[in-house]
């Protein structure tokens, strides 16, 4: 079983896996390829023909990609300590969560960094920009006093928006708004952990 991830890193998706499996205490080797040039070649689009990264590829030569996807197959077999979720109303819960990251949070900064490269698409990368404050607003408000977004714990949710907002700051241009205290708190803490290095 080996795992391809970027070279350097950066890319979000293969961020997520790392972080799970650290949070699993799970060790895959790791496959690191440059990106956008490795994993567009004819050879690595035999594993994965979108020519994306994470990939999974176990011993038999399947082959897994997507990141959600790679992280429910080792909850599969490792389920404790759970971040998908014990019960079926913690899994429904963890599950809207997740989907809130990525679609209203980890899309919109991304979107928001590429369209801030060109000048003609400035107006543009403003309002996906928008769009992620006001989720982030969204946020801080929901966190309350809770420490966790869900479950009352660390969940899948919780690494999803964490390396959407860690991504932003540091590769996206976008910025968590300092007023945001509860959801810089929850922020800190998140990045305090030791999978956030992973």
């Amino acid at each position: 079983m080996k795992l391809y991830v970027d070279q350097d890193g950066s890319a979000p998706s293969p961020r997520r896996v790392r972080m799970y499996l650290a949070e699993k205490k799970l060790e895959v080797p790791l496959v690191r390829l440059a990106l956008h040039e490795e994993n567009r070649t004819r050879e690595f689009r035999r594993k994965n023909p979108i020519g994306t990264l994470p990939v999974l590829e176990l011993d038999d030569g399947t082959c897994i990609s997507e990141s959600l996807a790679i992280c429910r197959y080792f909850e599969g077999l490792h389920p404790e300590p759970s971040l998908f979720g014990r019960t079926p109303l913690e899994q429904a819960e963890i599950e809207m969560w997740t989907r809130r990251a990525e679609h209203y949070l980890y899309l919109m900064i991304d979107f928001r960094g590429h369209f801030a490269r060109k000048p003609e698409t400035r107006a543009a990368a403003q309002e996906f920009e928008t769009w992620a404050t006001q989720f982030a607003r969204f946020l801080d408000r929901e966190l309350g006093e809770r420490a966790f977004l869900t479950a009352g714990r660390l969940t899948m949710a919780d690494i999803f928006a964490f390396g959407a907002l860690d991504y932003g700051a540091r590769f996206a241009g976008f910025a968590l708004p300092a007023q945001l205290e509860r959801l810089r708190s929850w922020f800190d803490t998140m990045a305090a952990r030791p999978s956030a290095q992973a």
